[in-house]
């Protein structure tokens, strides 16, 4: 698992590509969808971290320039608003719903709301091995599942930004967002959209050093630092996710390579974040 690909992320810790074993486990073959998420939230009450805040990011280019004119942006991306009332269901704001989006991933879910629906459906959220392994389908150390090429012959395989990144998504892969979770044909072990869509949480702690060295820890079922790491000034603390999303750009965030990761709060929320589950165990 891994990638040295020089134009990968090497803070990131992308690196060392490195052998590493891990037990059977079950993998879910899609993300949670809409529609899974809704018979969670039926059956618990739950309510998510964004509910409780009162709002989540958004792709300032997906809203009305009506509703997105005074919206607070990040200084360092402004391409990501702050928007009252979004939600999973309701991902662009108060006045959006999830009509025609059952079939798509959920969004706008922390680690915390993924690990509850794990928990709540008798599952867990994937380690970073278990993904990356279930991700390359049988494959060994190719870009993509597909192979090296992101458009080999110039057919689409995922759903990433097309355009010029962030002002212009041409949406030439059919998506201009989030598309079903069964799109696009699946990998060598039947499993769909691990590269695009959506990133996607996992059970680990995100730090770029701890799997450097080859311990027993690092190589055999890893599951990442035991304790959160900070990883920046501010002493933020991350989880792993996995597999980039609709927003990801050659130009800007080539992440959606199958070695690459990103790590992120474990109470954030955004558009194009999402989750699947594994049963351990085999």
């Amino acid at each position: 698992m891994g990638s040295d690909d020089p134009e990968g992320f090497a803070s990131d810790g992308e690196g060392p590509v490195r052998e590493v074993t891990v037990k059977p486990f079950w993998i879910e073959s899609t993300a949670v969808t809409n529609a899974a998420f809704s018979d969670f939230v039926a059956d618990t009450g739950y309510v998510t971290q964004a509910q409780g805040f009162g709002w989540s990011y958004v792709f300032r280019a997906h809203l009305p320039e009506k509703f997105a004119r005074g919206l607070q942006s990040v200084p360092a991306v402004p391409w990501w608003v702050a928007v009252p009332g979004a939600r999973w269901d309701r991902p662009l704001g108060e006045r959006s719903s999830l009509s025609g989006l059952e079939d798509h991933p959920v969004v706008h879910v922390s680690w915390h709301d993924a690990a509850a629906y794990a928990s709540w459906a008798g599952r867990a959220l994937p380690t970073e091995a278990q993904w990356e392994f279930a991700a390359r389908g049988g494959t060994d150390r190719q870009t993509f599942p597909w192979g090296d090429r992101l458009e080999p012959r110039g057919r689409h395989r995922c759903n990433v930004f097309q355009g010029r990144f962030p002002d212009h998504d041409s949406a030439a892969d059919g998506f201009a967002g989030t598309c079903p979770v069964d799109a696009f044909t699946p990998n060598g072990y039947g499993l769909h959209n691990l590269c695009g869509n959506v990133w996607e949480w996992t059970a680990d702690w995100f730090s770029p050093t701890w799997h450097a060295q080859a311990r027993p820890e690092t190589r055999v079922d890893p599951a990442g630092p035991v304790d959160a790491v900070p990883v920046d000034t501010a002493g933020q603390q991350r989880r792993v996710q996995k597999g980039g999303s609709f927003l990801c750009h050659r130009s800007y965030c080539n992440r959606y390579r199958l070695g690459a990761r990103t790590g992120n709060a474990p109470d954030s929320s955004t558009t194009n974040a999402g989750f699947r589950c594994v049963r351990n165990g085999g």
